[in-house]
Formats: structure tokens, sequence, C-alpha cells
């Protein structure tokens, strides 16, 4: 853990090249900081080597910027959490708002000793591309998120020494590396007699650009890749469809 003061709570965002995205993220978590007035907290942002304006913006916007250099998702989760100073870690997708009453129940949770961590259920911020992707996918994800306890990286929240006991996220995928997590945590949520919850009032709110930038056969291709082939996690190249960041107008 960074510095010798430490605060309550820690948002921790990676970001890749998310110059379009992340002010809107950063408003909803700088609402959060002012309005939980009981507790301090910091925001985090992981500028996981872009070459975008993404590192300006946060900076101008007083977060605190650190940098990781491998372009995977899962080291600069664990770099914003090893930098970071909070008892209370909220990992935050960069192109994902978070309602103020989520977050704040959230904490609330882990600081009652209710709960060890847990996640959200999502929304789509547009009703982009066809039903199927738009409406059923993310309502499906919720309904496994909900029945199996697994957290959407968009949102994923857990007290420190838990982070630290699970070992942090597996830096052995480039995908899925919070479902992995989520099992650890929740394994060791039920071991400490703690709850590992997924809140269902107020979900967080995350772009669906994706279903812009690709067509509905390589939205397909890529999801049958992952669940076809496991083994495909463990590749970058394989992975491209969460790293990939074309030049869209709508972006």
């Amino acid at each position: 853990m960074n510095g010798n003061l430490a605060c309550d709570y820690s948002f921790v965002v990676p970001a890749f090249n998310e110059e379009s995205h992340i002010e809107l993220t950063l408003d909803a978590l700088e609402k959060c900081l002012v309005e939980e007035k009981r507790y301090r907290g910091e925001i985090v942002v992981v500028d996981n080597n872009s070459d975008d304006r993404t590192a300006e913006i946060a900076k101008a916007r007083g977060a605190r910027v650190v940098f990781e250099p491998h372009n995977q998702i899962s080291k600069a989760r664990n770099r914003g959490a090893t930098e970071s100073i909070g008892k209370y870690l909220f990992f935050v997708d960069a192109d994902t708002t978070v309602p103020t009453e989520l977050f704040l129940k959230a904490l609330n949770q882990m600081k009652k000793g209710v709960c060890g961590g847990g996640g959200s259920v999502l929304s789509f911020d547009k009703q982009n591309g066809v039903w199927f992707w738009s409406r059923f996918v993310p309502s499906f994800w919720n309904g496994i998120s909900r029945f199996l306890r697994l957290a959407a990286g968009s949102f994923l929240f857990c007290r420190r020494d838990f982070f630290l006991e699970c070992g942090g996220f597996s830096e052995k995928v480039y995908a899925g590396e919070e479902i992995f997590f989520s099992r650890k945590l929740k394994k060791l949520c039920k071991k400490k007699s703690k709850k590992f919850v997924i809140l269902k009032n107020n979900p967080v709110i995350t772009s669906s650009r994706k279903l812009n930038w690709f067509s509905n056969w390589q939205l397909l291709v890529s999801m049958l890749v992952v669940l076809c082939v496991p083994f495909a996690i463990r590749s970058r190249r394989l992975c491209s469809f969460w790293y990939r960041r074309p030049n869209e107008e709508n972006q």
C-alpha cells in the first residue's frame, strides 16, 4: 500500500484510450466523493499505456494517475490497487457511470461488516444494435450474476485485506479476470462469515459502444471463442475484442 496515511476507500479506474468516456465516469465518482461526507476517498486512474488524452484529462480533473505499461486489464486493476491507499476498493471501468446510491450502499455494507465484497447489476447507456445484444444479453448476464453471485468488471468492490488475501486479479488471462476473482472472493467471504453481494437496485450504467464498433457477426464470434475455447483468454490476440479501439465517429 502506497503512502503513510490510508483513506477510507479508493476508486480504481483502469483506462486504455478512454478520452471520449472517462469524464462521464469521473463526474459520477466525484459526485460520490462529495455525497459521502463521513469518510475520505480518492480516485486512482490507471493509464494502461494509452496514446490519447486519457491521462491528461484525468490529471486535469484531480484524479491521481498511475501508469501501467503492459496493456492488460488485470495488470491495470492490480497496479491501481497497489498504488491506492483506501481500506475499501471499488474497481470501476472507465466507460461506466456509478450511481451515488449504489456506491453508498456498497460502502456502508462493508463498513458495517455485513459483506466483504460484491458487485452490481448493469444496464447499457444506449439501446444500440439489435434486441439480442442490447437487451437480452445484459438481462441474461444480470440473471447469471445474481444467481451465481459473480461481479461484472464494470463495478466490483471489496475490502483491501480480502483483495490481498485473494491475490488480486489473475494476470494469466486477458479477459474474464473478474469472474476468477469473484469466485476466490466468494470463497473467502464464506470462510470469514461475510456476505458476497450483487446489488440489484441502482444498476451501473456502462457503455454500449461495442455494439456500434463491431458487427453482429464479430460480436458472436468473439463470444463463441471465449466460451468454446477456454484457453483463448490467455492470449491477448484472441481477446482483441476487449482491447481494440476502432476510430469511429460515434465512439
